[in-house]
C-alpha cells in the first residue's frame, strides 16, 4: 500500500521488523582516538519521500558546523533494504564506517554482539532531556543494563474501526478482548461481505498484544540467559484468544492465515472490514482508502474492561558506533539528532511519534488522530527481547508458523507452542 510522505519513515520500520537482519562476524575493535575536529560520517535511512527529513536533519547538521568550529558533517541515507550488508560491511572495516547511524530498534541487541556500538550509558545519563524518554524506548537500546543509542522515534498499534458500520448495527466500542470478538462476529453475522476483525496469521505484532494481555511473555531473562515463554498457560490463552478469531464466522482462515499486517490495513482501507489493528503509521493508508470519514481508533482493549492491551513499540534509534575516532563529537551529533527538538520536527515532516513523553502529549493536542496511540504507550508498551537471536526468531517466522498451525488445525495449541518454545530456546542457545 502506497502512504504519504508523511507517513512513509514508519513503513520503513516495518521492513526493518520483518527483516531483522544483523551482521553475523564482526573484526571491529574500539578506537582509541577522540578527535575534536575533522570530518563526521552519518548514516540515516532512506525513506519514500526523504526531503522533509533531508530539511530537518540539514538544520541540524547546520546548527551542529556553526557550534563546533573546524567540523563538517557527512549524512548518507541509505537504502533499508540492503542496510544490513552495509552495517556488516561497516562493522568488519571501520575504515568505511560511519561515526552515527541510525538502526532499527529490533536490532540493538544483534549489533552490540557484533561489537559495533558505543556504549554510551554515561553520556546517556548525564544529557537533560533523557529523563524524559519512555521507558520502553529507553528498553530498545538498553543490552545487560547498558546503553547503546538514542531512541530516534516510536511507532504502535490501536484498534481502527467502522463508525458507519457500528451505527448501523447499535453496536459500541468493545471495551475488553471478549467483546471484541464478539462484535467481530457480530458485524460478520449481519454483513457477510465484511471481516469483522480483519486479522493476519503472519501478524506478528498484531498477534503479539493478545499474548500480553492474558499475562504471558514472549520470552524472559536477559543476554545470553533468555528462555521463550509462548508455552506458558498465560501465553496459550492469548494464542487461543487470536487464533479463535480465523473462522468463517469472522476471518476466514483460507483467506486471513496468510495475511500479515499491511494486508489487514489494505483490507480495511478497501472497506472491507469492521476492525482492524493498525498502526500510528497506516493513519495515512486509511485516509487515502473507502473509509476515509467513516472510522475512528480507539487503543486496543485488554482483557479487563476498560484496560489497554500493551503494544509492540517499534521505532528506530540512532547510534555511535565503537570505531568512530570522534567520541565525544559523535556521541554530541546524536543527542542532536535524538533531541525534543528535532524529533518534534520530524513528527510535523514525516509523521513519527516522538520517545519523549512530554513532546508526544504536545503532537497529541496539535494533531488528534495521535491521540488513541498516545493513550497506548501512556499505559504500557512491550518490546522484542533484548537477545541478538531474536533476528534469527523473526526471520525464521517462527511465531507465525505457531499462529498458523493452530488456524489449520495442524496442531493444537499446546503442541503449537511447545514446538515454538524449542525452536526459540534453540535459537537464544545458539546467541548465548
Amino acid at each position: 500500500m502506497k502512504l504519504s510522505v508523511r507517513f512513509a519513515g514508519l513503513t520503513a520500520l516495518a521492513a526493518l521488523v520483518a527483516t531483522g537482519c544483523a551482521p553475523q562476524t564482526s573484526s571491529n575493535s574500539s578506537s582509541d582516538k577522540d578527535e575534536k575536529t575533522g570530518t563526521l560520517r552519518v548514516w540515516l535511512f532512506q525513506e519514500v519521500g526523504n526531503d522533509p527529513k533531508e530539511k530537518v536533519v540539514d538544520s541540524v547538521v547546520a546548527g551542529f558546523e556553526k557550534a563546533h568550529k573546524g567540523t563538517k558533517v557527512e549524512v548518507e541515507y541509505i537504502p533499508i533494504d540492503t542496510r544490513a550488508q552495509r552495517v556488516k560491511a561497516a562493522f568488519n572495516d571501520p575504515a568505511s564506517a560511519p561515526d552515527v547511524m541510525e538502526y532499527g530498534n529490533t536490532d540493538t541487541a544483534g549489533y552490540v554482539k557484533d561489537g559495533g556500538l558505543l556504549d554510551v550509558t554515561e553520556q546517556f545519563g548525564d544529557w537533560s532531556e533523557a529523563k524524559d524518554t519512555d521507558p520502553t524506548a529507553r528498553q530498545s537500546v538498553t543490552v545487560d543494563g547498558k546503553l547503546y543509542g538514542a531512541p530516534f522515534y516510536v511507532g504502535v498499534r490501536a484498534l481502527y474501526y467502522r463508525t458507519d458500520v457500528f451505527k448501523e448495527l447499535g453496536l459500541s466500542v468493545p471495551r475488553t478482548m471478549d467483546e471484541l470478538a464478539s462484535t467481530a462476529r457480530a458485524i460478520r453475522a449481519a454483513k457477510p461481505e465484511l471481516y469483522g476483525l480483519v486479522v493476519g496469521g503472519a501478524y506478528t505484532y498484531g498477534a503479539m498484544p493478545f499474548v500480553w494481555a492474558h499475562g504471558g511473555e514472549i520470552a524472559s531473562g536477559k543476554g545470553g540467559s533468555y528462555a521463550s515463554g509462548i508455552d506458558s498457560p498465560e501465553a496459550r490463552k492469548g494464542i487461543k484468544a487470536y487464533t479463535s478469531l480465523f473462522g468463517d464466522d469472522n476471518c476466514p482462515a483460507a483467506k486471513c492465515a496468510g495475511m500479515g499486517g499491511n494486508d489487514t490495513v489494505s483490507a480495511f482501507a478497501a472497506g472491507k472490514a469492521g476492525m482492524a489493528i493498525g498502526g500510528d503509521f497506516s493513519h495515512t493508508a486509511v485516509e487515502a482508502g473507502k473509509v476515509k470519514g467513516k472510522y475512528a481508533v480507539v487503543p486496543l482493549p485488554g482483557v479487563k474492561s476498560g484496560s489497554i492491551a500493551p503494544a509492540f513499540a517499534g521505532g528506530n534509534n540512532i547510534g555511535v558506533l565503537k570505531s568512530t575516532s570522534h567520541r565525544t563529537l559523535a556521541v554530541q551529533l546524536m543527542e542532536q539528532l535524538a533531541s525534543k527538538k528535532t524529533q518534534g520536527e520530524l513528527f510535523e515532516a514525516m509523521g513519527f511519534l516522538p520517545t519523549f513523553t512530554d513532546v508526544r502529549q504536545q503532537v497529541a493536542r496539535q494533531e488528534p488522530f495521535v491521540k488513541p496511540f498516545v493513550r497506548t504507550l501512556s499505559a504500557g508498551t512491550k518490546f522484542v527481547p533484548a537477545s541478538p537471536a531474536w533476528a534469527q526468531i523473526d526471520s525464521s517466522l517462527v511465531l507465525p508458523t505457531m499462529f498458523q498451525e493452530v488456524i489449520s488445525g495442524k496442531k493444537d495449541v499446546t503442541r503449537a507452542s511447545d514446538d515454538a518454545a524449542k525452536k526459540m530456546n534453540t535459537a537464544f542457545g545458539s546467541a548465548g
